[in-house]
């Protein structure tokens, strides 16, 4: 089992991640220390840990600008795997990834959230450990999970999810690390967790990932990390009221934004729904004065471009009514596809180890 590594350790994986990832070669031990700060010394040291632990490996040797050709590392992909495990209210993903976050393996189907707790967590470990037993060699770091919220990410215990009120209080995160032996356990909310990926994945600065599908959430990175609030319940987005003694919502509440969205989906009218989404976007980008606004979900994948131009009409709107100089704040659909969530689940294993304190 790989452990979260000392901060410096971290450092140094980082960049033989980044530096095999990004069309590069590999890294020296010289432009680690460098790009570090540390020592030579030190970076021998860790670098010759991981080698020894075969997390990373020799790739050839560079040319220097004098002297005699420095050899270079890099990350050993294969060496561990994260599972990520996507719970939709109706539906299940799974993801096995590698090191780099690459997934190597998926798996999916049916879901029913409200079947129960034991019946779910049984579905969703038997899914982890089949996708995992496909990996050829490797340590497994755990498996993160990325659901509905609200829910409490520090101690995996889920609150009351809106509309499958007999999951409050139920502790997933043991529940579920009880049925895989011990194996360690994550869990977040789908929106976090796609945040995380879509930051790890090189989106920088402060932007908000809304998730349009069965219900309506948002992630929040603020200055490159994931904000969850003190009490881990930020981004509870869906449940805004923007129409008082509006339609009734699952939540208890009327008029909440995610209650008016999917009724618009509901009688086909995608605009109108686009136009909400618009009107809770701007309350975000006002509230936080944020770099950008990306869209996902099953239901925003159904109609992509009619959702990015119908926000970016509300957004672009308000611009105008303030007198914004530097122009609206733009709005695309987040990379990833119908597995982003999944892929930023693994990424709650996969953080730590390279040093991302948000995870």
């Amino acid at each position: 089992m790989l452990a979260v590594r000392s901060h410096n350790t971290a450092l140094v994986l980082d960049l033989l991640r980044t530096a095999g990832t990004a069309g590069g070669d590999g890294i020296s031990r010289l432009e680690l220390a460098d790009r570090t700060g540390l020592t030579p010394q030190a970076v021998s040291k860790i670098t010759a840990r991981l080698r020894a632990e075969g997390l990373a490996t020799e790739a050839g040797r560079r040319a220097s600008t004098g002297g005699k050709p420095r050899t270079v590392l890099r990350l050993v992909p294969e060496a561990g795997y994260a599972v990520g495990a996507h719970l939709d209210r109706d539906e299940l993903r799974v993801v096995l990834v590698d090191l780099t976050g690459t997934v190597v393996g998926e798996r999916g189907g049916p879901l029913d959230l409200g079947a129960g707790a034991e019946a779910v967590v049984a579905v969703v470990a038997r899914e982890a450990e089949l996708l995992a037993a496909t990996r050829p060699s490797g340590s497994l770091l755990g498996v993160g999970v990325a659901l509905p919220g609200p829910l409490d990410h520090t101690h995996g215990v889920l609150h009351r999810v809106t509309g499958f009120p007999e999951w409050d209080g139920f502790p997933l995160r043991d529940a579920l690390a009880g049925r895989l032996g011990g194996v360690p356990v994550v869990v977040d909310k789908d929106t976090n967790a796609a945040a995380l990926g879509l930051a790890v994945g090189g989106e920088s600065g402060s932007f908000a990932y809304l998730h349009l599908g069965t219900g309506l959430g948002a992630g929040l990175v603020i200055g490159g990390s994931v904000h969850r609030g003190p009490r881990t319940g930020a981004g509870e987005f869906g449940h805004q009221v923007i129409q008082l003694d509006g339609p009734p919502c699952t939540c208890g509440d009327r008029g909440c934004i995610e209650a008016l969205c999917l009724g618009a989906m509901a009688r086909g009218d995608v605009a109108e729904a686009a136009r909400v989404l618009g009107a809770g976007a701007a309350n975000l980008v006002g509230l936080l004065d944020i770099d950008l606004v990306l869209l996902g979900g099953r239901t925003v994948a159904a109609a992509p471009e009619r959702f990015v131009r119908g926000v970016a009409e509300v957004l672009d709107a308000r611009a105008r009514r303030e007198g914004a100089a530097e122009g609206a704040v733009p709005v695309r659909v987040a990379p990833g596809g119908v597995r982003g969530v999944a892929e930023g689940a693994a990424q709650l294993l996969l953080g730590p180890l390279f040093g991302r304190d948000d995870s």
